[in-house]
């Protein structure tokens, strides 16, 4: 069974902000440690680059920023936050 985000319980997405994820493709070097990283799905791998795939799915957790040992993400957390939305805190 494929587990889909927008089913867990607790956790609401919304309309978002924009986008507050980007990747410097000078710095990227296609490691895929976001791609990995990312429970949402939001990147992908294009010619050997990592790419945002698309955002709406996305958790904010910054582990695709975290894990980019080139510094080739750059990510902010939209003021208000986007897109997702917890139970928890």
């Amino acid at each position: 069974m494929v587990k889909n985000l927008k089913n867990f319980p607790g956790v609401e997405w919304v309309k978002g902000t924009g986008d507050f994820i980007k990747i410097d493709e000078k710095k990227c070097i296609g490691c895929m440690n976001c791609v990995k990283v990312c429970l949402a799905g939001c990147f992908e791998m294009v010619e050997k680059k990592a790419r945002v795939k698309s955002l709406e799915n996305c958790m904010e957790c910054a582990s695709c920023w975290y894990v980019c040992e080139e510094e080739a993400i750059i990510f902010t957390w939209p003021l208000g936050g986007t897109g997702y939305r917890n139970d928890w805190g």
